[in-house]
């Protein structure tokens, strides 16, 4: 196999150097109209016609030939039967790597808390999981069981008492690994239906698909969209764009584990993004040998080559300080810190979706067992968002419990800030309580 590797070298000497940066990092969604308005028809067939839409798209769309909404339904006993046939070495690994995400997320945990005023006012914080979670896995050769695992343990950690899945099988293929995850997660129920017909069932419910509260888990640009148009009817985890790492390297690791790291995020497709960031110039020429070296050796060479070539990147900065400073604009969803000592820097991170310290840690051990959630923000969204978690399973209600003598202190205030909004009834509302001898005053 010939490739032909062209990744980009930038300086940030270079006067130009942001402007060539920020056209680098840029990415649109490929949603164009024709496929919005595909996905609001489809939408619209479900919330009109439920199951019987469910059962016409995917057989349509997946090929399955399916005669009723009973025919894409999978019961507890076949997940089980799934776990049988997998090997055990792979039911050993996706067992380990489901315990180390169980232990990560319990401690995510948050409980309920209150606290007593010296009057008596009681304030406080009731923190409860969502009743029902939606999650959508991609089905067919492009199966991700450890998604399975990062999307279905966390609600479970939080206590939502169903979660239920979507995953397309398409021309009926089934993926045993997917459905042994979600045997080993926790998943209550399964349905084999998938694309903006699957988010519309979850989001709106049929006579077969119970409605959720929240959905999560990545999909193709059908499913994305779908998401973008129900958020609001019920919460959603993110808009996903293309998979990215960012390497700081201070030019001491072997340019070949490097290389490798690239190509672990450049492999996704050919959007997704790989980044080198270091002071040393000649170890950027080293790992662009690796790159040339390794490409040949690669299962998904087209891809990564397109993916390198297109929106990768190796960038020379000054010093480690100024690598810092081009992690935090960039802001990347993986970001590797290769250098002698990490926790010296890492303070000076600000943004990043997962952090992976020192040279023996790869961004690959993040994505299946080291424990932490491997659905990250991307395209700079780690500026103000954060990876799930058993958080984003939770909801949290303020509570508030006036004493007598609380409410009639607090009377006041609220009344003055009322009347200097004009809201009279709010005002008097606050006033009725204010003690009798108190509004002598």
């Amino acid at each position: 196999m010939t490739v032909s590797t062209a990744i980009a070298r930038l300086n940030a000497a270079d006067p130009d150097f942001a402007r060539h940066l920020d056209h680098l990092l840029s990415w649109e969604s490929v949603s164009d109209d024709a496929v919005n308005q595909r996905v609001l028809d489809i939408i619209k067939g479900v919330r009109e016609r439920g199951d019987a839409a469910l059962v016409e798209f995917t057989q349509r769309f997946d090929g399955v030939a399916a005669n009723s909404i009973d025919d894409l339904i999978l019961g507890r006993e076949r997940l089980e039967l799934a776990l049988t046939r997998i090997t055990p070495v792979q039911r050993e690994a996706l067992e380990k790597a489901a315990n180390r995400v169980r232990m990560y997320h319990e401690r995510q945990k948050q409980d309920s808390w209150q606290y007593t005023e010296a009057d008596g006012t009681v304030l406080g914080q009731k923190v409860t999981p969502l009743d029902r979670a939606g999650l959508y896995v991609p089905g067919g050769k492009a199966s991700y069981p450890s998604s399975v695992l990062m999307n279905a343990i966390p609600a479970k950690v939080a206590g939502v008492a169903e979660v239920v899945m979507v995953v397309p099988t398409p021309r009926g293929e089934v993926n045993e690994l997917v459905l042994a995850a979600a045997c080993i997660a926790g998943v209550d129920r399964v349905f084999t239906v998938g694309g903006a017909q699957a988010v519309a069932a979850l989001a709106y419910g049929t006579e077969s698909v119970p409605q959720v509260d929240k959905i999560v888990g990545p999909g193709n640009i059908y499913v994305a969209t779908a998401k973008r148009h129900v958020f609001g009817q019920v919460g959603i985890d993110m808009i996903a764009g293309p998979s990215e790492i960012l390497v700081v390297c201070d030019g001491q690791t072997d340019p070949d584990w490097i290389a490798m790291d690239l190509f672990s995020q450049a492999e996704h497709d050919e959007d997704a993004q790989a980044i080198l960031v270091s002071p040393d110039a000649a170890f950027l020429d080293r790992v662009a040998a690796s790159i040339d070296k390794l490409m040949p050796t690669m299962e998904r060479a087209d891809i990564i080559e397109k993916s390198i070539n297109g929106r990768g990147a190796l960038i020379q900065v000054r010093d480690m300080q100024q690598a810092m400073d081009v992690a935090n604009r960039i802001a990347p969803e993986h970001l590797e810190l290769s250098v002698a000592d990490p926790q010296a820097w890492l303070p000076h991170i600000r943004h990043a979706g997962a952090i992976f310290m020192g040279r023996h840690t790869s961004e690959a051990l993040g994505d299946y067992c080291a424990g932490p959630n491997h659905v990250l923000p991307t395209s700079g969204t780690a500026r103000f968002s954060s990876p799930l978690g058993v958080y984003d399973f939770q909801k949290r209600s303020s509570i508030i419990f006036c004493s007598e003598q609380g409410a009639s202190e607090l009377g006041h205030t609220a009344s003055v800030l009322a009347r200097g909004e004009s809201l009279t009834a709010h005002a008097r509302s606050a006033e009725y309580r204010i003690l009798t001898q108190e509004k002598g005053n």
